[in-house]
């Protein structure tokens, strides 16, 4: 079974017929999202379906305009099984909000504590604080969304037990290549990050994910079957983690 740990099934023109697709395919969908509203919003859309899931998501770059969805968030987290997008990003676009950043991501942090959900995670350039807070508020382990950030950072959070989603642009960047050699193959996942990834000149969709298994199987000297194989079986793995 192929699998997509993190896609923005509502942000395409016509979501349903995203959907429709995935299930037809049979192929494993972590829809997430980018407001507790937009969970609401998309809830009784997915409620049915088998392999598309919705994700309860907090954009960190909608953090300072969206505060007053930190309580709903809250409320809802105990229905929810897979969380994101959630985190923080320090990069050019983020800084301004970075205070707001983190009393958000805190107050998900404290609400998801003592409990067992699936975290797929935003950290561009604030890689190390988030996995500060994920320690400090015991969470894990958790998907770290299109990783970008230093080997050493990437290292203690592999240490720490955690899981690193690659998509297709990662794939056609060195940067990108560089640190998926770097990830050891039982922590490895696939995601499209679509609709805002792009294969070609088009939107990635969840299907896209065979992009991933190719280089893999390139990078790995395996067939696609037996990555894909793998890549199941570590979100398998995560799904069944008891968090130690």
């Amino acid at each position: 079974m192929r699998i997509d740990t993190h896609c923005h099934v509502d942000r395409y023109a016509d979501p349903s017929i995203i959907a429709a697709d995935c299930e037809a395919d049979k192929l494993f969908v972590v829809a997430v999202t980018n407001l507790p509203s937009h969970f609401e919003l998309g809830y009784e859309h997915l409620i049915n379906h088998k392999f598309v899931h919705l994700a309860l998501g907090f954009h960190p770059l909608n953090a300072a305009k969206h505060q007053d969805e930190v309580e709903k968030f809250c409320h809802l987290a105990s229905t929810a099984y897979y969380i994101g997008e959630v985190g923080l990003d320090f990069s050019l676009e983020g800084q301004a909000t970075r205070d707001e950043q983190i009393r958000v991501f805190a107050s998900i942090l404290e609400a998801l504590q003592g409990s067992r959900k699936l975290l797929t995670l935003h950290s561009r350039g604030a890689e190390a604080v988030v996995l500060e807070m994920l320690t400090e508020y015991g969470i894990g382990p958790a998907i770290f969304h299109w990783y970008s950030g230093g080997v050493g950072t990437l290292q203690f959070a592999i240490e720490s037990g955690h899981y690193f989603s690659v998509n297709p642009a990662m794939t056609r960047s060195a940067k990108g290549k560089y640190l998926i050699d770097r990830i050891p193959r039982d922590r490895v996942l696939t995601e499209s990050d679509g609709p805002y990834v792009k294969v070609g000149r088009n939107p990635a969709v969840p299907s896209d994910v065979i992009d991933v298994l190719v280089h893999l199987a390139e990078l790995w000297k395996q067939d696609v079957a037996d990555v894909e194989a793998k890549i199941e079986a570590n979100f398998s793995r995560l799904e069944n983690s008891d968090g130690e």
